[in-house]
């Protein structure tokens, strides 16, 4: 996906997230995230989208921290939040592709600006679904090639760090299957699970221990812990473990 579909996701998200927030109320509890009402979620989710800008904005080589959280709520808040977003949309809507400034996941990205629209897509549409849950009524939809995107990422580039704590004292297989339309048909990833940090590949070989498999869309949720599994084949205490222990 190029940098550019990233940013109009990005755009659409945040919009679809603030306006849901705003229907649930800042007080409203947030059922996909554990102890959370909306009021945490736009806190978190602005914050991270000002934080994310800056390394863009200031061409930043080293990672800072994230900064203070605001001390609003209601309609004021969900205002910052709108601000926040827009601020984000529009600096990698401006930036130079060839923009220098520092990254956090240990995967090849054709450039920062890359991965920054594209680690900040996934942020907001994981939580625009937390905002539309607290809402309650449908969700908006995920598309197939997006979503096979972000559990690449998951995979690929979250679990691939030291800090995972998806562990095994013996060597187990897990693989992860996405069914979906065009390009995200038949996507594929084998996790191979030990007592080291976990480490995919892009393929089906060797034998799988477990299976977990869906529709992209629902896989992408899942897998985020947003949404039950939809197909646990092989043993199930693989999936119970990624549950227990995959959260970023």
């Amino acid at each position: 996906m190029e940098t550019a579909e990233f940013v109009r996701i990005l755009d659409r998200e945040g919009r679809l997230l603030a306006a849901a927030a705003e229907a649930a109320g800042t007080g409203a509890e947030v059922p996909t995230c554990s102890n959370w009402r909306v009021r945490d979620l736009l806190r978190h989710t602005g914050a991270v989208h000002r934080w994310a800008a800056g390394f863009v904005a200031d061409a930043h080589a080293g990672p800072r921290p994230l900064g203070d959280l605001p001390d609003l709520d209601g309609a004021a808040l969900v205002a910052w939040y709108r601000d926040s977003h827009r601020r984000l949309v529009d600096t990698l809507a401006a930036a130079p592709p060839d923009v220098a400034c520092w990254t956090f996941l240990p995967v090849p990205s054709p450039s920062p600006l890359a991965f920054w629209a594209r680690r900040q897509a996934h942020e907001t549409t994981v939580h625009r679904y937390d905002a539309e849950a607290a809402r309650g009524g449908p969700a908006s939809p995920v598309a197939p090639e997006f979503a096979v995107d972000g559990i690449d990422e998951l995979l690929c580039g979250f679990h691939a760090r030291s800090r995972s704590r998806v562990r095994t004292d013996v060597p187990r297989l897990l693989r992860v299957r996405a069914m979906g339309a065009d390009a995200a048909d038949g996507a594929v990833w084998s996790v191979q699970l030990s007592d080291l940090p976990p480490v995919t590949v892009r393929d089906a070989s060797g034998r799988a221990d477990a299976e977990l498999a869906g529709p992209a869309d629902r896989l992408y949720l899942a897998l985020w812990n947003r949404a039950e599994v939809p197909s646990v084949t092989g043993d199930a205490a693989l999936a119970g473990l990624w549950q227990e222990t995959s959260a970023i």
